[in-house]
């Protein structure tokens, strides 16, 4: 009921609200259909591996394809499509949880509604009020300095609308862009499960075979933080050489202290990042400088992308 409720007020607004929201009803549809084939294969990967894989690109990357210069189609669309799966696995977590703490599933769905209701109800309603009773805001230019109205959350979706919406895919990865070979990475994606599948049941006897999971160790680098590469070293080293080692050699170990080191990790990152605020945050100081950080050691970086233009030490795209 909830369900069928919340589509048929979606579909109202599509069909009411045409210039403002401009996503049409097929594409309503189509959103929705894309999240409730994805829920249950990244719901089992949550589960199972503790990463959950995002639509959100995905999802803007299809529809700018198909309606390319409606941005603020492209941002509804993500909605239905992302947000909507990654809420329905959120909810199936708290479901898990009250499971585990012998809570009934339709108390805890209860819970969930109100909880739901009264938060969008507050969060609509402070938007609303900030956006009509403070001047200016969310624009930096004209915001006076050391203001806290900044907004960064809602330029996420912004920098989305114009990149899949307004400007569109087809100028990054179609006939118009320079990155068309990058679309090879989808029929890859799909390929490679199949190649561990097969690998496994030709050479049953290795059973390291059946602990390969591409969608973890594809997933995992949208994790990966904006660093100079010389940081991934370490952390792929250490994590590589720490598991290989005690999972060979000594698998008790790595059974018993794996989820300590990495709980390890984690508290030193968290940490760290109080004592470098502490350290560095009332000083003033805001770069640092060291052989680590010292940009990319790629003389090309600075270099233009687009065809045509020559600029002296830089090769020229034809």
């Amino acid at each position: 009921m909830t369900l069928a409720l919340s589509f048929a007020l979606s579909l109202l607004l599509c069909t009411v609200l045409k210039s403002e929201i401009q996503l049409p009803w097929w594409a309503l549809i189509f959103a929705c259909m894309i999240a409730l084939i994805f829920t249950l294969p990244i719901s089992i990967i949550q589960a199972t591996t503790n990463n959950s894989p995002g639509l959100n690109v995905i999802t803007e990357y299809i529809l700018g394809l198909i309606m390319p210069g409606k941005p603020i189609a492209n941002v509804c669309f993500k909605t239905y499509g992302y947000i909507s799966m990654a809420q329905a696995v959120s909810f199936l977590q708290d479901f898990k949880l009250g499971h585990y703490m012998k809570i009934p599933p339709r108390s805890m769905f209860v819970v969930q509604l109100v909880g739901t209701f009264i938060a969008s109800t507050i969060n609509v309603s402070t938007a609303w009020y900030m956006l009509n009773n403070i001047p200016f805001i969310c624009q930096l230019e004209l915001l006076p300095k050391n203001t806290q109205w900044t907004c960064r959350g809602d330029h996420v979706f912004y920098d989305a609308s114009v990149i899949w919406g307004l400007v569109g895919p087809k100028r990054f990865f179609g006939p118009l862009g320079n990155y068309g070979a990058l679309n090879w990475f989808f029929l890859g994606g799909a390929i490679g499960p199949m190649l561990v599948w097969l690998l496994h049941k030709s050479f049953p006897k290795q059973s390291w075979i059946k602990l390969i999971n591409l969608p973890v160790l594809l997933g995992a680098t949208a994790a990966m933080p904006p660093a100079n590469t010389l940081n991934f070293n370490s952390w792929i080293v250490v994590g590589f050489l720490f598991n290989f080692f005690f999972f060979r050699y000594r698998k008790k170990w790595w059974q018993r202290y794996n989820y300590v080191l990495a709980a390890a990790l984690d508290a030193g990152v968290a940490f760290m990042g109080v004592f470098i605020f502490l350290a560095f945050g009332f000083t003033n100081v805001k770069d640092l400088y060291w052989w680590g950080n010292e940009g990319e050691y790629c003389d090309l970086a600075n270099c233009p992308t687009a065809k045509g233009i020559q600029v002296r030490g830089c090769p020229l795209i034809k």
